[in-house]
């Protein structure tokens, strides 16, 4: 059936709490029936949405789409709703999520220096440590929250180590990120005044790590700066909070979806775990690949905005248009993917756009997959009959546009302490 053939239903209802607990028969639809599809979004503003694989995999890469809010032919009424609360005011917009080359390129080359595959293999006994650490302090009990206990806590302070925040301040990190992440949830205003006092951290961890370095991040970054990059504070502060912010709540969600899907699918559950047992790592490894194809922690990726007209999948996008790229619609396409709905640890040809695709492909990837490789592979080997609490359907989905996570994850098993 081609896009131009008439629709047999109406379009379905986004948005709602029932397309947030499963959106892809609502994305199916659409990449038959709508694949570009004009809507407006619960904040008012007026968005394309980009739902096959080709033509998602063709926006992401297309240089006339700008991440730079600037280039949002926004309405009085939308004014400042297209990023993250708070960051307008708190001048963190000069990150990698918000700008264009040459600046996204001289940025990205000083913050690449801290992912690569070096230094993350160097993390790695870091983040089994923080895993065992966590694991810890839930295992004798029988029963945990996996998002609260397990998968919030463990990004947070393994990003909180790179960048060089102190122990002693790591608590408040997680104060801030766990209001960031509610989208709603929490207080009227939360989201703003945690991003407030997070600028207001940074920008005096900044003075004390220009005055004392250390082998981190944020000293890096000052390092780079003095020696002629330019790198100026607010770029420095809008670095390190874009690095948390995109940095832990991807994880958060990599952790918690991916291990919800493994209990809702036992005989993939069991294949892992038998692997594992085996002192095997292949599996692990694409297993991770395909929970993040199968059921993403970045349900679209962030803001574009169209610099010039042009055509996406034969529809007209207009100059000051935003584009919002749906990769957990992208990543069931059956046109690139067999049996799409079907989760297959084993799945080889696996180019998922979880991460992006292009000159803005997550830079913590390989952070994060350590992260999520190891969460559940310790969590399989140390509680291997982990099982869920209560039923699936009382489960709720966080609100938000962006990430798709839990909001919680009940857990049952036999207490231990190996």
């Amino acid at each position: 059936m081609s896009s131009r053939t008439p629709a047999p239903h109406p379009a379905p209802e986004l948005f709602t709490w029932e397309f947030a607990t499963d959106p892809y028969p609502a994305y199916a639809w659409l990449r038959e029936h709508a694949p570009v599809h004009r809507t407006t979004l619960p904040s008012g503003v007026e968005a394309w949405l980009v739902t096959r694989y080709a033509d998602a995999r063709q926006a992401l890469a297309d240089q006339r789409l700008s991440k730079n809010p600037v280039h949002h032919d926004e309405p009085a009424h939308a004014r400042g709703r297209t990023g993250i609360p708070g960051e307008r005011k708190a001048e963190l917009m000069t990150h990698l999520l918000n700008i264009d080359p040459p600046d996204h390129t001289r940025l990205r080359r000083l913050v690449s220096k801290a992912f690569t595959p070096r230094r993350v293999a160097e993390f790695a006994p870091r983040v089994q440590e923080l895993t065992d650490r966590l694991i810890d302090g839930f295992a004798g009990r029988g029963s945990a929250d996996l998002i609260h206990e397990f998968a919030f806590p463990l990004p947070i302070y393994a990003i909180c180590d790179l960048l060089g925040v102190p122990p002693e301040d790591q608590d408040d990190f997680r104060d801030w990120a766990g209001m960031m992440i509610r989208h709603g949830g929490g207080p009227r205003g939360g989201v703003a005044r945690s991003v407030k006092k997070m600028r207001g951290y940074l920008a005096e961890l900044i003075h004390r790590k220009r005055e004392s370095p250390g082998d981190d991040l944020i000293s890096g970054l000052i390092r780079a700066s003095d020696h002629g990059e330019h790198l100026t504070e607010n770029e420095a502060a809008a670095m390190a909070f874009i690095l948390l912010f995109a940095g832990f709540e991807t994880t958060v969600n990599l952790i918690g979806n991916g291990v919800y899907a493994l209990l809702r699918h036992p005989e993939q559950r069991a294949r892992l775990q038998a692997s594992l047992d085996a002192g095997e790592a292949g599996l692990l490894e694409t297993a991770v690949e395909e929970l993040l194809r199968y059921d993403g922690p970045v349900e679209m990726a962030t803001w574009r905005f169209a610099t010039e007209a042009l055509t996406i999948g034969g529809r007209e996008i207009a100059a000051g248009d935003p584009v919002l790229v749906v990769l957990a619609a992208a990543d069931r396409d059956p046109e690139k993917f067999g049996r799409p709905d079907v989760l297959d640890l084993s799945r080889s040809d696996n180019q998922h756009l979880g991460y992006g695709h292009g000159i803005h492909y997550c830079l913590g990837a390989p952070l994060a997959r350590l992260e999520g490789q190891t969460a559940i592979a310790t969590l399989l080997r140390r509680l291997p009959d982990l099982r869920l609490t209560g039923d699936p359907a009382d489960l709720r989905w966080r609100g938000g546009l962006i990430m798709r996570g839990l909001r919680t994850l009940p857990v049952e098993f036999a207490n231990r302490y190996n």
